[in-house]
This record gives C-alpha cells, sequence and structure tokens, in this order.
C-alpha cells in the first residue's frame, strides 16, 4: 500500500538548521506529500525559512508547550496517512531516506513505528557520537519488541496515534512512552539503519545537564522503580569516561577530545542524578527551562524572553533551577 506522508517538525530558532532539513526532504527520493513545521515562539528567521519551502506553520503557544503536545498538534494538521518526525536540527544522509523509513509501515500492518540511525556531524561531540552509535546501530531490525525509539527520526502509523496520542504531561520520553503503548496493544517497532540522518547538538554544559535531568524525570514517571543514587551517577560518569578515552586514544584524538568527554560524561550523569531525585510534580518554571534552556549560566536571551511573553520570570526559579 502507498500511503501519503507528512514530514512534522518542532522546532524554536532554528534558522541555522532547519533549511538543510527541508533541503534535504525536497531531494528525495520519495520526498513528503506535505511538511508541517510546529513552532513554538521563533524569533529568527525559521519561518521566514519553513514558508520558502511551503510549509505549513503550526503557532504553538510557548506557555502550552510540550513535546508530546507539539507532536499532537503537528499531526492534528497534517493529513498524511504516515507521519515523519524529524527535529529542526537533523538532515538526511542520503536521498533515500524517506523511502526506507516509511516502507516498513507499508509492508507490515503489525509496525506502528518505525525510526532511523542517527549520527553525529564532523566535529561533533565525541562522546555523543559514542552514545549514538550504541543506540543506532548499523543493523536493521524489523521486527522490534522493546520500545526504544527517537522521534528525531522516525515515522508512525497516523490510525495508532488515533487512539494512543502522545503524553503531553511528560518532561521527554514522549516517544519510548508511546512505543511501549503501542507494543502492549500487540504492534511492533521497525528499526532502519539505512535511514539514517545527522543529529547536530551544539549544547553547553548546562543544556545537556538540563537535557538529560529532564529525559530522567520523564524516565522515572514512565518506569515508577527506577533509582539513582548519587554514587550510581559519579560510578557511571568515570566508568564512561575512560570507556570514550580508551576508544578515543585508539583514534588518535584522545588530546583534542578529552575535555569534551569529561565535560559531557559529567553534565549527562549530573542531569540524570538530578532529574531522578526529582518529586512531586514538574513546576511551570522548571518546565520552562526545559524547553527554552539558557544558552549560557546568565539566562536566556532577551529574544528568548519575548518568545514566551515574558510569562514567566527566570529570576524567579529556584537557586538550584538556575544553575
Amino acid at each position: 500500500m502507498v500511503s501519503t506522508v507528512s514530514l512534522i517538525v518542532r522546532c524554536f530558532n532554528e534558522e541555522a538548521h532547519i533549511g538543510r532539513l527541508l533541503t534535504g526532504a525536497q531531494r528525495q527520493t520519495r520526498p513528503p506529500d506535505e511538511v508541517v513545521v510546529v513552532d513554538s515562539g521563533s524569533t529568527d528567521a525559521t519561518l521566514a525559512i519553513a514558508s520558502a519551502f511551503g510549509a505549513k506553520i503550526v503557532h504553538v503557544r510557548p506557555g502550552t508547550f510540550s513535546f508530546g503536545g507539539a507532536l499532537n498538534r503537528g499531526i492534528e494538521a497534517a493529513t498524511g496517512d504516515v507521519c515523519v518526525f524529524a527535529s529542526a536540527h537533523v538532515y538526511p544522509v542520503y536521498d533515500s531516506w524517506l523511502e526506507h523509513l516509511v516502507a516498513p509501515l507499508e509492508e507490515d500492518d503489525a509496525i506502528a513505528l518505525s525510526y532511523g540511525r542517527q549520527v553525529i556531524p564532523a566535529h561533533g561531540q565525541f562522546s555523543e557520537g559514542r552514545l549514538l552509535e550504541q543506540w543506532f546501530p548499523q543493523t536493521s531490525n524489523p521486527r522490534q519488541r522493546d520500545p526504544f525509539c527517537n522521534n528525531a527520526n522516525a515515522a508512525i502509523r497516523r490510525e495508532v496515534w488515533r487512539d494512543l496520542p502522545y503524553d503531553e504531561d511528560l518532561t521527554g520520553l514522549e516517544d519510548l512512552h508511546w512505543a511501549k503503548r503501542a507494543l502492549d496493544r500487540g504492534y511492533a517497532l521497525a528499526y532502519r539503519a539505512d535511514a539514517p540522518i545527522v543529529h547536530v547538538h551544539e549544547e553547553v554544559f548546562s543544556q545537556i545537564v538540563n537535557r538529560y535531568r529532564r529525559e530522567a524525570i520523564a524516565h522515572k514517571a514512565i518506569y515508577d522503580d527506577q533509582e539513582m543514587s548519587a554514587a550510581q551517577a559519579v560510578r557511571l560518569a568515570v566508568q564512561n569516561v575512560v570507556l570514550d578515552a580508551l576508544a578515543a586514544r585508539r583514534q588518535g584524538c584522545l588530546w583534542a577530545e578529552a575535555r569534551g568527554i569529561v565535560r559531557f560524561r559529567l553534565a549527562q550523569f549530573y542531569g540524570a542524578y538530578r532529574g531522578f531525585r526529582q518529586h512531586g510534580p514538574v513546576s511551570q518554571l522548571l518546565r520552562w527551562r526545559f524547553y527554552y534552556p539558557p544558552k549560557s549560566a546568565g539566562g536566556p536571551s532577551q529574544e528568548d524572553q519575548s518568545a514566551v511573553g515574558n510569562i514567566i520570570n527566570y529570576d524567579e526559579l529556584p537557586a538550584e533551577d538556575r544553575r
């Protein structure tokens, strides 16, 4: 069965990257039938670039944003039988990306979600590259029965989404949660190593901490028996620094990558530890920090403050949440 395909892109101030994604989408052997951009308050040229490509723009008020909510709004505005998700800061490696990503959903009715490989760009963070190699191997899996997946490069069957909309309260991992529920209903997932994208993460230390903190909070909400002690966080950080350093030495780049390895792994496990320590509901103030992370320790830019309509005062955050 040949399906209609909607490409859905969540974004906020992505002028540096979204054009490359949309250009790559246009050049596919099977281009999308439509592009839907879900924007949550961009103040740069993101929307002008998306409009130049003919994208349908869906606006999400920053004060109501969540990852799952943005996906739900995007799918509601889309018309395709298959909804492909791509982060605004990714771009396809090959012109067969969409063809390969969508194929499992057309070939097997039991597949609810297909996701593709991710790699770092040249000069990307070494430790992040190691993570992506682990999570997204070079061998495809046509019938995956565990819920791991990632909405930076994925496609779902719209008819399944109608019964299983994305959770709008989770601070992250909405993709894993959705896949887990789909598996519980008897569906399967497909992993396509031949549908790779380059995933560009240009994060400072505090943004990496934020990312892993909000994902740990979500992980704990999905699997309520999960914990991480300070000792575990330290052990995991040290262990991964050592393993990354050994890998970097084998590749002849240890001295060039050493500082970045330590920085990334400390941020990763410090963020995860703080997330697992979270108890009770996540405040709107903290959610705002997760969704609109400051680019430096000094807080968000004036443009980012404007984007959220000054609905939240960054200075009102508790001291530990301003770090």
